[in-house]
């Protein structure tokens, strides 16, 4: 099984339509403080992490490690993807697998950013690591969240409670490798 730390890091960009997936870098950390701290962004994540406490906690340059990219619109921080392996406290039917998941400020939601921005890093990753399978877990009540796994071609493996609500984990089948990635 490849790992996301043995790729070289950070890629070159990977541009999209309109955006563009990046390494983070220090200028995104009051974007990144945004994203944490926000109610909205973490109604189905167990809530928002304090201000105060992101700030003295958070490094200059937040999440910069292999499979975390910023999602930049017109040179300003939207969101965040991240591409990592599922560890042990996630469903057994997903330890070991890389799981997709996303973060968005609530200014970029509803304009397509996050379909976007998805498939582009999934583009990158069947290119990176072909033949790997991609999971993503999502409460059953983020409407958003299942509509976009269905767009990106995650399928169902299972419905479970955790964390106090319905949870869906799908699964996007691997890309088969070929000799002229």
């Amino acid at each position: 099984m490849n790992e996301l730390g043995t790729l070289a890091w950070p890629p070159v960009p990977i541009r999209a339509e309109r955006l563009v997936l990046r390494a983070p870098e220090a200028r995104d950390r009051a974007a990144f403080i945004d994203l944490l701290a926000s109610p909205d962004v973490h109604t189905y994540l167990g809530g928002p992490r304090p201000r105060d406490e992101l700030d003295r906690e958070l490094p200059t340059v937040p999440e910069r490690w292999p499979g975390s990219f910023v999602v930049d619109l017109d040179g300003v921080m939207i969101g965040q993807i991240l591409l990592r392996r599922a560890t042990e406290h996630r469903r057994p039917a997903a330890v070991g697998m890389v799981d997709l998941g996303y973060l968005f400020l609530p200014r970029a939601w509803g304009s397509g950013y996050a379909a976007e921005a998805c498939a582009a890093a999934l583009d990158w990753f069947d290119g990176a690591l072909p033949g790997e399978p991609v999971v993503l877990a999502t409460q059953t009540a983020n409407v958003g969240s299942m509509r976009l796994a269905a767009k990106l071609g995650f399928a169902e493996v299972e419905r479970f409670h955790a964390w106090g609500a319905e949870q869906w984990l799908g699964m996007r089948p691997p890309v088969a490798p070929s000799d002229d990635r």
